[in-house]
Order: structure tokens, then sequence, then C-alpha cells
């Protein structure tokens, strides 16, 4: 199966007329946050796959385009914030949350203890998927990094305790994250934590895994 991760800063290499030949073997698409929802739709329209997406701490409520009327969402994404969703043609099964640890008074930021409701949420859906597929979680998908890995010291930049503790119990292959922006190359954006790689998936990111068919989940 393969992954097109994109967060945060938008690629002259998809936002291309040649985004078909480019990416022509993608499967799912999955967006990290505060990116605009018009780009998120040329993604979805011009590759024709389903795409699910958490917002980041800069999303905006509504966003207006010429000749496309006012968006409150990307037309065509599925919203992963506080939900379990297996896809229903491969059966991946996602979950995420949106925003990032709150600095200011601005939307979609909270505060550790709040980021621990929402994840707390999320354990009978896990516990359930365990039963039915085998396994809790296959990518969890987030606005922010989890603690002590990719974050930065500053508040804004913070990383979430509960998603490390997600990471360490249920141990879905990806966690995915954007909010850390990549200005060295030199910069770590990729962290193996037990059976999970996490990715800093800051504007692209292709990934590539094998994954079991539909049938045999």
């Amino acid at each position: 199966m393969n992954l097109l991760a994109v967060s945060d800063a938008e690629s002259p290499l998809i936002y291309s007329a040649n985004i078909k030949k480019r990416f022509h073997d993608i499967d799912v698409a999955i967006s990290c946050g505060d990116l605009s929802y018009f780009y998120l739709e040329y993604i979805i329209s011009t590759l024709d796959i389903p795409l699910y997406y958490v917002r980041g701490n800069h999303a905006k409520e509504m966003e207006y385009g010429c000749g496309g009327g006012v968006r409150t969402a990307p037309w065509g994404g599925i919203n992963l914030h506080g939900k379990v969703i297996r896809d229903k043609d491969s059966g991946l099964i996602l979950s995420g949350i949106q925003g990032c640890i709150r600095y200011n008074q601005g939307d979609y930021q909270y505060s550790q203890q709040e980021m621990w409701l929402q994840v707390i949420k999320l354990v009978p859906s896990f516990l359930l998927n365990k039963i039915r597929f085998g396994r809790f979680l296959d990518i969890f998908v987030t606005h922010a990094s989890p603690w002590g890995i990719h974050d930065q010291t500053d508040r804004a930049h913070h990383g979430v305790k509960a998603f490390l503790w997600l990471i360490k119990v249920f141990q879905p292959r990806f966690h995915l994250h954007g909010h850390i922006h990549i200005y060295s190359p030199t910069t770590v954006r990729e962290t193996q934590l037990g059976d999970t790689m996490i990715h800093n998936v800051y504007c692209y990111r292709e990934l590539s895994f094998d994954f079991p068919s539909k049938s045999s989940t």
C-alpha cells in the first residue's frame, strides 16, 4: 500500500499538472493539518483517492475561493478527529486528533488534560478492533507531535503526552504528524518507538508498506 501524507506547506510537486503522473500509485492520502481545503480537494479530485484529515491549529472555520463558494471542510475529505475509521476499500484502520497544545486563545488548541480526554475516548473502539480484526489501529494521525519526539521547547510546539501513551500501548504501524516545520536537512523526522514508526510529514511524505487485502483483515 502507498500513502501520500501532507502537512503545513504546499508542494509544487503536488499542486501541479503532473500530479497524476508523479503520484499515480498512491492508494490513500492523509493530511496532518494546516493546509487549505482547496489544496486537499485538488489531491482528492486529481488522484481520485480517499483523503483522511485532521485540522491544524491554524485552520480556518471557513475558506473562500473564486468559483467554488464557501468551504467549512474539504469537499470529499474524511475528518478523522475523535474517530476510529476502517477504510472500506483497503481495510486500513485510522484514527486522529486535531490541533496542538494551547499556547494562546486560538482555535484547535487544547491543554494536556483535554488531549488525554480525547485519547481516552478512542480506547473502546481500539479494543473492539483488536477483537474483530486482530489489531487496535494501523495509522494514528495528528497535527501535533508526541511528547518528547520531534517536538520543540516553545509552548506552541510542545508534544502531547497522551499521544506518547497511545503509541506505547496500542502500537499503530504509523503515527503521522505535522506542526513541526523542517528548515534543515539534519532535522530528525522519523523515529521508531516499539512497533510504531513516527513520521513528521511536513510538506509531504510518501510511505509504502505491506498490508493484507481487505478479504484477509
